[in-house]
């Protein structure tokens, strides 16, 4: 059975919380085409291999909220990140399900 991750968020509720201007960390752990093809705005980008290595860039202290093309890698880096004690939580459908502005 795959790795459900406990703390979800969907898509649209994500766009919300950016329009109302909260300071969101969005973690995108695609590879870097799907990257330059779109990603949501402010999202910071690391590829889901170079995650173990690059875990100092991220605050343990912070939620941050993991993305990728439809939602499997970006389980894989909720489960990665919440055993090293990060606030994680997973986007739900990744981005092919989501509806809005991307740079």
């Amino acid at each position: 059975m795959a790795f459900q991750p406990e703390k979800e968020i969907t898509p649209d509720e994500l766009a919300a919380r950016l329009k109302q201007g909260e300071q969101v960390h969005v973690l995108d752990v695609r590879e870097p085409l799907e990257w330059a093809e779109g990603h949501i705005p402010g999202a910071k980008h690391i590829p889901l291999g170079q995650l173990p290595e690059r875990l100092a860039e991220l605050d343990p202290e912070e939620e941050v909220i993991v993305v990728c093309r439809s939602g499997g890698r970006s389980s894989l880096a909720y489960e990665l990140l919440s055993e090293r004690g990060y606030r994680v939580v997973n986007m739900t459908g990744g981005m092919l399900a989501w509806q809005d502005e991307v740079e």
